[in-house]
């Protein structure tokens, strides 16, 4: 591999992960004591190549998906130092030794030295998840059953589209969010796009962008389009639900296993760091 040029103060070079996983076995992203994480596969891995590490390798992902969601387009970064680099030997790059250890329901699919300013999720400009719903006009595969939510009844694509323009801009999701401490659940949905795809058992599709999503949001998202395709939500009860910014009485999460992350969105190299400093502010509406 060509030599790695350190784009830190200490002396750790920063790698960008491109990867996907089937996130069905896993209880989410994030590490946690006795309990599979994607995570924790990640990290598992990356010891056994490069040794010990106090801090997981300095690990941070774009989008830290929940238990059971998926993705084909998940990107993280990793700090090595060049005695863990001089561990490669003479191989041209981590991706096949990696990949070797991992389960086969993660894949790896580039390991690239980040440009500097580089982090996987305070860089990130976007998000882009996909759900996928087989309801009473799709044909139900089986094959697919681990991606997709399934419904016996018909949904109205129309209305699912109407409720969908009172969620576009910038609000405070609080209503369609878990909250966390000290976080703010301010988002700016950028696109939703509702459709029936005749190439996929004509199944219904919702896309969701933003620059960011709060936990549970686009499967609480996604709850309050469904009631809507069913006719038991309107486009004024999804404002007001949203308005109201309390989970209480909002609509239902609907299960992981119909989610994808499918897309993170970068800024050009020398853009990425003043990035990284926007997102790490905390914002108000006040303020945009």
């Amino acid at each position: 591999m060509n030599q790695p040029v350190s784009h830190k103060a200490d002396g750790l070079i920063r790698f960008r992960i491109d990867l996907s996983y089937d996130g069905t076995d896993y209880w989410g992203w994030a590490m946690q004591p006795g309990i599979p994480s994607v995570q924790g596969e990640l990290v598992t891995a990356l010891t056994t190549v490069f040794g010990e590490s106090k801090d997981a390798f300095g690990m941070r992902v774009a989008g830290r998906t929940d238990a059971g969601v998926h993705a084909t387009a998940q990107v993280a970064h990793i700090d090595l130092n060049p005695a863990q680099l001089k561990r490669l030997g003479r191989s041209i790059g981590m991706v096949g030794k990696l990949n070797d250890l991992l389960p086969t329901d993660i894949r790896i699919h580039s390991v690239t030295e980040a440009p500097k300013g580089f982090d996987a999720r305070f860089s990130a400009s976007y998000r882009r998840y996909r759900y996928r719903i087989s309801d009473g006009l799709s044909t139900k595969n089986p094959l697919k059953a681990r991606y997709t939510l399934w419904l016996n009844h018909e949904l109205d694509l129309l209305a699912m589209k109407a409720a969908s323009l009172e969620l576009f801009g910038m609000h405070d999701f609080a209503s369609f969010c878990r909250r966390k401490p000290n976080a703010t659940t301010i988002r700016e949905v950028r696109d939703i796009q509702i459709k029936r795809n005749p190439l996929e058992e004509n199944i219904v599709e919702v896309e969701l962008l933003a620059d960011a999503f709060c936990h549970n949001m686009v499967r609480s998202i996604v709850g309050a389009l469904i009631a809507a395709g069913e006719g038991k939500a309107s486009p004024d009860d999804v404002a007001e639900k949203l308005a109201k910014r309390t989970r209480v009485g909002s609509y239902k999460v609907q299960p992981a296993q119909g989610l994808t992350l499918i897309e993170i969105g970068y800024p050009a190299d020398d853009e990425l760091e003043a990035q990284a400093e926007r997102a790490r502010n905390m914002r108000t509406l006040d303020e945009n």
